[in-house]
């Protein structure tokens, strides 16, 4: 997969200054996969054309912050992941981590996979498939989103993919307060013990990411009945397939409500923000 940067007139020159301080010795790969989402990106789907000229703030730094509320060494499900946002950024940024990308559509999946091998990943696979069908067969400590469900949503297809006292990352746009508000009965209803909202980048952007965090607790949590009725709603025929492993290591087979928090060290979604 070959990119060219004055095929990409949107695209900026280089990084900005902040980006080194996000990414360190790592800048270079996550250069590679910015050339790569404003090229083959754009082409198969997974972002608009618009999103170029934007995608170090908007995109890239806004997910590589994330990096600095995981904990060391520790294995992340990405839920939608798309276009790697923010899972691929994760682990180019911390290759300590153990990435999981998970993503129901097919083409999304393809380039998800082409990506992982042109940047040499070997700490990222890849999962086609929705989180409901990896229910009892795939768990870890931290599972992120970002831009795919409204957070009481989220929260019932991705709790059941927590280890016990595991944390729901969701990447959210300048709502994410009063959503995390509105939907903390249905968080308590899937299984959460405790939320809040994170501000990240604060001192490094114009906009800092915000995160809803929603805890577990001390056991991992069940499917409620009603996401377990919809999962299965979904897997007649005429719907949505089913979980298919695409790809592993470097290619092999194989998203309480309450207090607020800022932590030093910003908010999105596949449109820009969540």
């Amino acid at each position: 997969m070959k990119h060219d940067q004055t095929e990409q007139p949107g695209l900026p020159e280089r990084p900005p200054p902040v980006a080194s301080e996000v990414f360190g010795n790592q800048l270079p790969v996550v250069e590679h996969f910015a050339h790569l989402l404003a090229d083959t990106g754009v082409s198969h789907g997974l972002i608009g054309p618009r999103e170029t000229p934007r995608l170090w703030e908007r995109h890239l730094l806004n997910c590589g912050v994330v990096e600095s509320v995981l904990p060391h060494r520790t294995r992340l499900i990405d839920v939608g992941s798309g276009a790697g946002l923010p899972g691929l950024v994760l682990a180019i940024a911390r290759p300590d981590l153990d990435v999981v990308l998970v993503e129901p559509m097919l083409r999304r999946t393809t380039w998800l996979e082409s990506t992982v091998q042109e940047l040499s990943l070997s700490n990222v696979q890849v999962l086609r498939g929705r989180a409901q069908d990896f229910w009892g067969k795939l768990r870890a400590p931290v599972v992120t989103a970002r831009a795919v469900a409204r957070i009481g949503e989220l929260s019932r297809w991705c709790l059941p993919l927590l280890d016990a006292e595991g944390r729901l990352i969701a990447l959210k746009g300048a709502t994410a307060g009063r959503e995390l508000a509105e939907d903390e009965a249905e968080l308590r209803r899937a299984g959460a013990v405790s939320g809040h909202l994170t501000l990240l980048g604060e001192e490094l952007m114009s906009e800092p990411t915000r995160l809803i965090e929603i805890q577990i607790g001390d056991r991992p949590v069940r499917p409620t009945e009603a996401a377990v009725k919809a999962a299965a709603a979904s897997r007649k025929p005429g719907s949505s397939r089913r979980a298919a492993p695409t790809s592993g290591r470097s290619g092999s087979t194989a998203r309480s409500a309450g207090s607020s928090t800022r932590r030093g060290s910003r908010d999105s979604a596949r449109d820009g923000r969540g």
